[in-house]
């Protein structure tokens, strides 16, 4: 509680609430005392609870304390930056700020500087930087790569990372601590405090944010305990279906999401991927032509311009309903979002809250939010959901540790400015969470590496970018420094075209992959438009306007997330309820059909039981195995067990899998019952028998091209002539091949294998799953033949290799065949 003593330092924050009709939340409070005391720290708040306003208003009450005769006074160089990791959040924020500052009459000014501001912006933020800049963590290091940036910085009395949570899993996140290593560095008075929404890890959190800073000085935590109450209500099929499958069920309920669109002044629509959003845009407007002018699409794809427009004209509230993706997850304070629509699973608890909180978004208000399953399965997700919620079981983030790729980007970062000094910047590194075990051996080989290429690229002068005068590293080539600020960040995504249209105009990006396989004439939907695809040229992709109503709909890579440890838990506990015949959920009185044919069949496991089922038909034999632990888990599980089991005799497997289970499919008979009794499911060996049985090689090889081009191995191209996305994929395979062959501990080459277990493959969680396997008595059930939980993993194997067309006819056969048993 903040003394009544403190009040006098508060008065005209609180005083400018007053007018407003607000009072000041307890946290708020708190963190106006706490950084005014001179403190770091963190704000933990939910999103829409006043967060923004408990860090922005002290910054500005301590200048107006140190200026009480010149409150109005300007050109008073940057005094703070608030990092923020989605650039839709920055104009929220400066017009948040821009009204407390004219409120206190202050003569502060406010800028955004992004990947979308333009040139002459940019310079004039050098010449005559604002107070406050708002800005992302690629734009702050493209300022580290400026001469003359500890000038820049000087004045600099703050940094305000907004959004911590999100950025703390990704190597944004490494470069933010990285960032802050280098300005602390610099301006030992600098306050540093971060704003997170609650995760599962909030203490290695703030370990992440402040590095060596949480040992030597004291770092306030303020809790925001604003009570946020979140509904959840599922959208029901009339009728469930006992043999799922993935996709189906989502669009057939679109008519049950329109009264809910038109019951409602504004609703967001998010879609788990682009696809999705295009595919549901398209629909609604056929069933519904009335919508046509007043619904909209904003997903990452889409021009800026668009996006821009879409925003603006959601917070002015013009647009009855927005379809999206993450793009607008993190938006803030749309006043007009009055619903929310969530359709399919979000696979994880927090993304499903961060969602829900965009309704109801005032402090204080309930947040309700429709949830329409993709397949009947997936309201079980609906009712787990609901229950994580209620007992805030939120997930983990985790830190990237060691990414050499982002650190020897730095390093080129500091060179290409002002050069550095490695005694100087080697603390300052060691300080970070990230790379608080680099050793010195490690460090001298990545200096060696920037200055020479390395063992192995030593014979290149290209790899030759660092020059050492009297100590300085630094770059003194204009064309490294020049490809070096071109290629800062960390974000890679597949090859991006642009898509123009004949006449000019830009439309968004698309995935050169998808392309490829259209040829001139062929129609394709994007952003909500049917496009004729004329020619590619270059890296542009020039389209027209169509009246053709059929066309192909664009997919993007990675778009499919997996479940969340959290989820999973309390999948596996609605699993053990339905098991059990208790439905206190909606949902799971829904799946009772389902859940009786699935009984009928074969078997519903409970808590203590594990399920697996094996059967024959005309496919061969199949083996179902349930652990209900997401994809990435389920990928190389599937790989260590078929693994496992040709080592007992020589098989060979066909493999699919989706978030509940996989299928090995094999045309010989499979010796799972052997397995089971020499330790199929075991710990014993796990390593090793995980590295044996995946292709750890190609993996690594393929998360190998990010890492070379975050290190700047492989060039990208200028602006408007990137290169082909197969061109960089062989240029990396090539360094990948040539550091395996010669240079096999070069740290880039030890990182990609290391991000494929923790990332890719999830070791650790694949390593608790097998042991709570081992704890668990395990049911092999023998069906006579496929079973609603086996279906919709069976056909999502004939996705792969069927057409859309194709698979429905042959998923209709199916069905007969099964419901006629």
């Amino acid at each position: 509680m903040v003394k009544k003593a403190h009040t006098d330092r508060l008065r005209p924050a609180l005083q400018w609430f007053e007018q407003k009709g607000w009072e000041a939340f307890p946290f708020q409070r708190e963190a106006w005392q706490a950084y005014l005391e001179g403190h770091h720290g963190l704000v933990n708040a939910p999103t829409g609870s006043g967060k923004t306003y408990s860090l922005l208003l002290p910054i500005l009450l301590e200048f107006l304390e140190a200026h009480p005769q010149d409150p109005g006074r300007e050109n008073n160089g940057l005094q703070a930056i608030w990092i923020t990791p989605i650039r839709a959040l920055t104009r929220e924020i400066q017009s948040a700020a821009q009204e407390a500052i004219e409120a206190l009459g202050l003569r502060w000014r406010v800028a955004i500087r992004s990947g979308d501001t333009s040139t002459g912006e940019r310079k004039k933020q050098k010449t005559r930087p604002p107070e406050l800049l708002i800005t992302t963590p690629e734009s702050l290091h493209l300022l580290l790569a400026s001469t003359g940036y500890p000038r820049y910085f000087a004045n600099l009395k703050a940094v305000v990372v907004d959004e911590w949570h999100e950025l703390m899993g990704s190597k944004r996140g490494v470069q933010m601590e990285l960032a802050l290593s280098r300005l602390k560095g610099m301006l030992p008075g600098l306050r540093v405090w971060g704003i997170s929404a609650t995760i599962g890890n909030m203490d290695e959190a703030l370990e992440v944010l402040f590095g060596d800073t949480l040992h030597r000085q004291e770092v306030k935590v303020v809790r925001a305990r604003v009570p946020k109450q979140i509904e959840v209500e599922s959208v029901l099929p009339d009728e469930i279906e006992t043999f799922p499958w993935a996709g189906h069920l989502g669009i057939r309920l679109l008519e049950k999401v329109l009264p809910i669109i038109e019951g409602s002044r504004s609703t967001l629509i998010f879609t788990n991927t682009r696809a999705q959003c295009e595919i549901w845009y398209q629909r609604l407007l056929e069933v519904s032509p009335d919508l046509a002018g007043a619904i909209a699409m904003h997903h990452g794809s889409i021009s800026r311009e668009l996006r821009d427009w879409v925003e603006n004209a959601l917070h002015e509230g013009t647009l009855k309903a927005v379809v999206c993706t993450s793009s607008l997850d993190l938006g803030v304070d749309f006043r007009p979002v009055e619903t929310i629509v969530q359709i399919g699973s979000p696979k994880g608890v927090a993304r499903f809250m961060q969602r829900a909180g965009r309704s109801g978004h005032q402090p204080g208000a309930v947040s309700k939010i429709y949830f329409v399953p993709t397949h009947s399965l997936e309201l079980l997700e609906g009712a787990a959901l609901r229950q994580a919620i209620a007992e805030q079981a939120l997930e983990e983030r985790i830190p990237h540790i060691r990414s050499m790729d982002v650190l020897i980007q730095y390093l080129l970062t500091l060179a290409v400015s002002e050069g550095f000094r490695p005694k100087e910047i080697y603390p300052e590194v060691k300080g970070t969470f990230a790379y608080r075990s680099l050793s010195e051996d490690e460090w001298a080989w990545l200096l060696d590496f920037i200055v020479s290429g390395g063992e192995s690229l030593r014979a290149y002068d290209e790899y030759k970018k660092v020059v050492v005068e009297n100590g300085l590293y630094k770059v003194d080539s204009r064309r490294i420094a020049m490809r070096h600020r071109l290629q800062i960040g960390t974000i890679v995504g597949d090859g991006a075209l642009r898509i123009k249209y004949v006449g000019g105009k830009y439309l968004g990006t698309i995935e050169e992959w998808f392309i490829a396989q259209l040829k001139p004439g062929d129609v394709f939907w994007f952003a909500g438009r049917a496009l004729e695809l004329v020619r590619i040229k270059e890296m542009t992709v020039q389209v027209r306007r169509t009246n053709k109503k059929t066309g192909k709909v664009p997919a993007w890579m990675g778009g499919r997330m997996p479940l969340s440890s959290s989820l999973s838990a309390f999948l596996r506990l609605k699993m053990d309820e339905l098991s059990r015949g208790e439905y206190p959920d909606v949902e799971l009185q829904t799946l009772a059909p389902l859940v009786a044919v699935q009984m009928e069949r074969s078997f519903v496991p409970r808590q203590d039981e594990f399920l697996i089922e094996y059967f024959q038909d005309r496919e061969g034999y199949h083996l179902l195995v349930y652990p209900f632990e997401g994809r990435y888990v389920h990928e190389g599980l599937g790989a260590l067990i078929g693994w496992r089991l040709a080592q007992l005799r020589p098989i060979s497997f066909s493999f699919a899998m989706n978030d509940y289970g996989f299928e090995l499919l094999s045309d010989s008979e499979i010796p799972i019952r052997e397995g089971l009794a020499n330790g199929l499911f075991g710990t014993e060996n796990l390593g090793d028998d995980i590295r044996a049985s995946i292709n750890g090689a190609e993996l690594a090889r393929r998360r190998f091209r990010d890492i070379a081009s975050i290190a700047g191995l492989v060039f990208k191209g200028f602006p408007g002539r990137q290169k082909k996305d197969r061109h960089l994929q062989s240029s990396s395979q090539l360094f990948f091949d040539v550091f395996a062959d010669y240079e096999p501990d070069n740290l880039l080459h030890l990182q990609a294998y290391d991000e494929v277990m923790t990332f890719q493959l999830e070791e650790s969680r694949l390593r608790a799953a097998l042991q709570r396997i081992g704890r668990q008595k395990i049911i092999l059930s023998t069906p006579e033949k496929a079973t609603p939980f086996s279906f919709p993993i069976i056909v999502d194997r004939l996705r792969e290799r069927m057409s859309t067309e194709k698979l429905e006819d042959r998923i209709r056969k199916m069905k007969l065949q099964l419901v006629r048993s």
